[in-house]
């Protein structure tokens, strides 16, 4: 049976959000295409209507997350949000402590740097993250900008891959505080 257009992709969509958010709690190996299409309402066998192999999803959930961020980021730079309110909402507890629905770069980049399918969306994201930190430090006729930018985006991805990787909640707490503070 086929399903209208807007219902497929309506699906499709699904499955890319249910993937996204399993697999950045989880990681790649932890999440199984059953579970994603149960997570979505779906059957196992109607993956192979959307996608190839789990690998194409992990391409695709990649790409769909990083359109979405990127997005995010630009809607929320044209709406007045300064760097350093990014960086304060970034370096949050509240981030820190929802993977599932926070940054895509600090859950997955160690495990997406063996997954070869995925390296390339990846790839376009970091550029994206790296081109909507300099601009507003290029305008800001900021030196060097784009290194500040690198610099920056390093710096909170690893505080908060850090700061969830503790076991210490003082210490948590205070990579995030510390980071925030010599990024402002």
């Amino acid at each position: 049976m086929r399903y209208p257009p807007q219902e497929t992709a309506e699906k499709h969509a699904r499955i890319l959000e249910q993937a996204s958010i399993l697999f950045r709690e989880r990681g790649f190996s932890g999440v199984s295409v059953s579970e994603t299409m149960k997570a979505t309402g779906l059957t196992h066998g109607a993956f192979y209507n959307h996608f190839e192999s789990k690998e194409d999803l992990i391409s695709k959930s990649i790409e769909d997350t990083s359109v979405k961020a990127l997005g995010s980021m630009k809607d929320n730079a044209t709406s007045g949000q300064s760097m350093a309110q990014f960086i304060d909402e970034y370096l949050s507890e509240q981030h820190r402590d929802d993977r599932g629905n926070g940054c895509m770069m600090a859950a997955l980049a160690s495990e997406i740097a063996r997954e070869p399918a995925a390296q390339h969306a990846f790839t376009r994201h970091v550029e994206g993250m790296v081109e909507g930190f300099t601009e507003p430090l290029a305008k800001a006729k900021k030196k060097n900008a784009r290194r500040h930018a690198i610099h920056t985006l390093s710096s909170i991805v690893g505080a908060i891959v850090l700061a969830r990787a503790v076991d210490n909640p003082e210490l948590s707490e205070e990579i995030l505080r510390e980071t925030r503070a010599v990024l402002d």
